[in-house]
Parts: C-alpha cells; sequence; structure tokens
C-alpha cells in the first residue's frame, strides 16, 4: 500500500536521519595511508552463478567472532585520484578513497579480485566503512572463514573539497557521482590494483561487470539506485541499504511507480534478464526512514520481471538507521554475490563426498552404483567396478568436476523419467533417470547405456565418459540409470527416449538422427531398442534410433537393426569378438551400414579406452554416426 507522507514530515526526518553514521549516531574519521602499485592484467572467468534464496526475508546476524580481530588480516590504503567538480563547471580536482585490499593480496600478482563500491550516507566521508574496527573484522573473517572470494573493497565519497554537505548539496553532489565512478573513480582504482578488468578503457571494464558490485546506505543508497540507473553496464550486483530509488526527484517525488517503471524498462531494454544482474535491498523494521524502501519494494515485488534471481527484499528485525544494521546486510548480501568456489574434486576425493555433496540434492547416490557390492575403492582414485577394465581415474574426476560446475551453475543435469505416482507404486523406479551432458542448443542427441551384467549399473566407466566427450563435439548426449534386469532396463531406455522426445524443446535437442550407445549389457539394451522402437517396451510409437553404437556385447539377433558400429578386444571373455563380428557381417548382408573394430589383446570394459590400442574410436563410431544421420 502507497503511504501518504507530508513533504514537511520527510524532510524532518531527512535531516535527522540521512547521515552516514555510526552506532551512536557520530561521524568518523577515514583510513590510514599507502597506496599499490599493480597495473590490471587480463585474467578470470565469467562469475555466472545462480542465486537462489526466497525473494523476501530476514537477514542473519552477524556471528560475534566475525566482530573480533581475524588472523588473517587485510589491509586499507588511502587513494587520491584526479577527478572533476561537476556540480561546479566541471573544473580539476582532487579526490580520496580507500581501498580495502585482503590478506595475501601481495603474495600472487597472477590473482585477480571481485570488487565491491561502497557508498555513505548523508555527511559521510571516503573511508568511513572501515572507520568501525568490527566491520573491517567481519570482512577479515568472511575471507578467511571461506564465505567469500578474496575482495578488494573501495569506500568512496560523492563529496569533493568544493562541497557542501548541506542536504539540498548532498543531493546535487550524489546526483552527478556516476560520472565521477565512470570516468576517474573505477579507472583510478582498477589501473591500480587486480581486479577482473584486463585494462581501464571503457570496453574492458564493462567486459568485467560480472566481478562487481555496488552498495551503499542511506543517501549512498539513493546513490546505489542510481548506479543501477546508469552504470548497469559496469555492475552486476547492487545493494541498496535503507533508501530508494530517486531518479525522478527527491524521495522520488513519492513517484515511487514512475521509478519502477524507469528501472523495468531498462532491464527490458537493455536485455538485462540475459546479461545478469541482481539487487539485494535491505531495511531494518526500526529504521525511521522505513517506508521508502518497504514503498520500493512492494511496488518492485508487485512487477513479474523482477525474479527472485534479480531482485529479493529483506529486512532485519529491530534494525535502525546505523551502522549496526549496515554490518548485517553487507553480512547477508556479499556470500550471494561472491561466494567461495567449491574446491574441485581430486583423485583423493572419497566417493562418498560426492555422493554427499549438497549441489547434487537427492541424486547424488545415483552417480555411483546403488548396489555398491559390485564397487570398490573409497576414492574417485582408486575406484574399481566389476567386469570393467582401464578405469581412467582423470576421467572419473573431469566427469565430477564437470557434474558440480554444473550444477553449481544452476543448471540441471539430471532428470527423472518417471513420475512420483509410478515410482511409489514400484519403488526400484526411484533408481532410475537421466544425466544430460549439454551440446549445442539444438544439435541431435545420443543416449548412452552403462552395462553391468544385469546386476548394476557401471555409468562412470561406461557411460558417462562417452556422454561427456560427444557433449564436447556439441552433441546433447544422456547417460541413463536403469533397474538391472533386461526387460526393465529396455522398459527404462524406452521411457527415457520418450521422456526426451517428450521435453525436447525444454532440453533444447534435435530428435531426429538421434543415435544409441551402449557397452556389454548396455549394448544389448541399445540393440533391442534399436531395432525393436521404443513402443516393443512400453515407450510411444516413436522414429527409431539412425544410429546403435555398441561395445563388447555377445548379442547375436539380426533383425530390423539401423546402422551399427561395433567394438570390442579379441581378449574379451565374456564377449566374443567372432560373434560381434558375425553379427555385423549379417547386419551388411541385410543391406545396413555397418562396421566392428577389432581391437587386439584388449579384455572385456574397455571403455573410452585411453592408454590403449582403441583409443580414438569414439570419433570414428561418431563419422559413422554422421555419415547416417
Amino acid at each position: 500500500m502507497k503511504k501518504v507522507i507530508l513533504a514537511a514530515f520527510a524532510i524532518l526526518l531527512s535531516l535527522a536521519l540521512f547521515a552516514g553514521c555510526s552506532p551512536n549516531g557520530t561521524t568518523t574519521g577515514g583510513g590510514s595511508g599507502g597506496s599499490g602499485s599493480d597495473q590490471n592484467e587480463q585474467g578470470g572467468t565469467m562469475n555466472d552463478h545462480e542465486i537462489n534464496i526466497p525473494q523476501t526475508g530476514w537477514t542473519t546476524l552477524v556471528p560475534n567472532d566475525y566482530k573480533t580481530a581475524a588472523s588473517e588480516k587485510g589491509s586499507v590504503a588511502r587513494l587520491d585520484y584526479a577527478s572533476k567538480d561537476y556540480v561546479r563547471g566541471g573544473g580539476n580536482i582532487t579526490k580520496t578513497a580507500y581501498v580495502y585490499t585482503p590478506y595475501g593480496y601481495d603474495g600472487n600478482a597472477d590473482t585477480r579480485y571481485n570488487i565491491l563500491y561502497l557508498m555513505h550516507g548523508w555527511g559521510g566521508r571516503a573511508g568511513e566503512y572501515f572507520d568501525f574496527a568490527s566491520t573491517k573484522n567481519m570482512f577479515d573473517h568472511l575471507i578467511e572463514n571461506g564465505d567469500i572470494e578474496p575482495i578488494i573493497i573501495v569506500s568512496a565519497t560523492f563529496y569533493n573539497e568544493n562541497s557542501s554537505t548541506d542536504f539540498s548539496s548532498s543531493i546535487r553532489e550524489f546526483r552527478q557521482f556516476h560520472r565521477d565512478f565512470e570516468e576517474n573513480l573505477m579507472p583510478a582504482v582498477e589501473g591500480r590494483y587486480r581486479t577482473f578488468a584486463a585494462s581501464t578503457s571503457s570496453e574492458d571494464l564493462k567486459a568485467s561487470r560480472d566481478h562487481r558490485a555496488f552498495g551503499g546506505f542511506s543517501l549512498g543508497s539513493v546513490t546505489t539506485w542510481l548506479q543501477f540507473c546508469y552504470d548497469y553496464d559496469y555492475i552486476r550486483y547492487f545493494l541498496p541499504m535503507s533508501g530508494s530509488c530517486w531518479y525522478y526527484g527527491t524521495y522520488g517525488d513519492f513517484q515511487i511507480e514512475n521509478n519502477v517503471d524507469f528501472i523495468e524498462q531498462l532491464v527490458k531494454d537493455n536485455d538485462l534478464d540475459e546479461r545478469g544482474y541482481f539487487i539485494y535491498h535491505a531495511v531494518g523494521t526500526q529504521d525511521a526512514v522505513k517506508s521508502q524502501s518497504i514503498d520500493m519494494a512492494e511496488e518492485m515485488l508487485t512487477r513479474d520481471i523482477f525474479t527472485p534471481g534479480h531482485y529479493v527484499f529483506y529486512q532485519k528485525d529491530g534494525g535502525f538507521h546505523d551502522f549496526n544494521a549496515v554490518q548485517e546486510y553487507l553480512y547477508n548480501a556479499l556470500p550471494l554475490f561472491f561466494p567461495k568456489a567449491a574446491e574441485p574434486y581430486t583423485r583423493g576425493t572419497s566417493i562418498s563426498d560426492v555422493i554427499n555433496d549438497p549441489v547434487f540434492g537427492n541424486y547424488g547416490r545415483l552417480i555411483f552404483p546403488v548396489n555398491s557390492g559390485y564397487m570398490s575403492g573409497n576414492t574417485l582414485g582408486d575406484l574399481r567396478l566389476t567386469w570393467y577394465n582401464y578405469i581412467n581415474a582423470d576421467k572419473t574426476v573431469e566427469i565430477c568436476n564437470y557434474m558440480k560446475a554444473q550444477a553449481s551453475a544452476g543448471e540441471q543435469i539430471f532428470y527423472d523419467i518417471y513420475s512420483d505416482e509410478e515410482k511409489a507404486a514400484d519403488p526400484a523406479k526411484n533408481n532410475t533417470g537421466l544425466f544430460f551432458f549439454r551440446g549445442n542448443e539444438g544439435a541431435k542427441f545420443a543416449v548412452t547405456c552403462a552395462g553391468g551384467g544385469w546386476a548394476y549399473v557401471g555409468a562412470m566407466h561406461d557411460s558417462f565418459p562417452h556422454a561427456l566427450e560427444l557433449s564436447k563435439l556439441g552433441y546433447n548426449a544422456f547417460a541413463i540409470i536403469y533397474r538391472p534386469g533386461e526387460q526393465t532396463a529396455c522398459e527404462d531406455l524406452a521411457r527415457a527416449i520418450t521422456f526426451i522426445f517428450d521435453h525436447a524443446e525444454e532440453l533444447g535437442v534435435e530428435t531426429s538422427g538421434y543415435s544409441l550407445w551402449g557397452g556389454s549389457a548396455g549394448g544389448r539394451m541399445a540393440a533391442r531398442l534399436g531395432s525393436r522402437g521404443a513402443a516393443a517396451y512400453g515407450g510411444d510409437d516413436l522414429e527409431r534410433p539412425a544410429t546403435c553404437v555398441i561395445q563388447y556385447t555377445g548379442y547375436s539377433d539380426v533383425g530390423n537393426d539401423p546402422p551399427t558400429y561395433s567394438c570390442v578386444g579379441t581378449s574379451d571373455g565374456i564377449a566374443n569378438y567372432r560373434t560381434m563380428q558375425n553379427r555385423i557381417t549379417a547386419i551388411k548382408a541385410a543391406g545396413t551400414d555397418a562396421e566392428i573394430e577389432v581391437f587386439q589383446g584388449l579384455p572385456h570394459g574397455f571403455g573410452l579406452g585411453q592408454g590403449t590400442v582403441a583409443e580414438g574410436w569414439l570419433s570414428r563410431a561418431v563419422a559413422f554416426w554422421e555419415r547416417n544421420m
């Protein structure tokens, strides 16, 4: 509900409360001397993580120990830089900012850092965010404890040596601050400190926007909203603390709806939904000027365009218009902007740690065999699977890290193929599904089927590696986890193919010309569905695959088979290579393209065959598929 507030009362509140005040209501002085000297270099990757929190809620208290001195302390240095007096004709002036660099900043010249710019309120000054030891301690602890990546923090000011700090003059100053930010402050800071900007050119500063945030308190919050309006090209993350957008007039002239209209149109006109942006808007329930933030939030939340991934509104229960509240807002927002990157898996990572990694939700248990009796080893490096050879530990690590990276970025990598009702009726169906290895949007797809003697699913060696390599070539690849047993496995594969056809647009795949891949028992699945079709096993009556790629299986039936590529070793004690040769000969005799590679001395279950005479077979199988599409 919009609130009607008398202008005189609003001005009275502003005189008392729009200050960059300390917890006891006073303003205090800035940081101490020194300056950095390092120049920016090219480096870094896009910070394109998905933020997933409720759109409204309550902030979490800063732990008391975060307010005490940390073991690893960052440093604060003064930076004087050349600027312009934009309010009074643009004459040359010198301004000051204070720059926090994290512990260890000087230790690695190749490291690049995310950066946060902070703005004070009415009557504040550069460096005041570092005046409070507890706030700087909190920054140190957030980094030391792994809550955020190491970060550079700039406490700047919209005032200069010619400025008056009366209220109307302050408004004129912050309305011009975006020019100082773009033309002077940002180039001065990021030309000296190692951020993700490759240079201080406008193009390189814009290219590094994913690693830049801006926040402010009180009039600094108003400044933050204006930074969004003017500098969205340079900044991805915004933290307005106790204040609304004044693009249209002081207090927005109570034109909240017009201000939000402007922001909505700005998002649409500049494709910001696609490019990414995030606003963490915060205020305290006892903040004397909370009505501005609440009115702004209520209007923002009525617009469908401002989804929880782009805009959230959080309140501090009992929070006042002071730096105690500001600390709490920073503590809650920074881990959303710049979370600490998860350590990658290694050969020494335990298999149970992968299975139980929260990023995988409840499907982590399906990455490795559900029937663990056919698996041995405690770590990724010593994984062994019954009936398989040449398991490549580096490939296992690569697959697990790929899955984690995709899931951490918000990509859906696992799909159920049965409904909750179907799984309740048959609990074995809880252990089924598709892992998706994305290729190019709209590219054809393959389904890879691991073997395991109908007793378990050896996906980590016999289907995940194949799917990953196919995705690297641009194809969309699915690895199926199925119920052991030849009939149930084929039923699950039929359901999986049907699922992909039904959800092709959502998945971004082309259904024509798809292929089925399988090794050992999985090869039988692919061959049966390839010749008989999904409908024979309870799926829809769908186009059959353009190609089947089948490894080391003694399946001998020949019927209405699609073009088929096979490979096997001469020392395979489970699938005799002559049986496979005879089947390929029979398929060719029926007038269908077919090909087999027989590898001297290889045993059963060689997978991709890395480091063996079979290495490279997959690329030849892909070429076979491509000529039969």
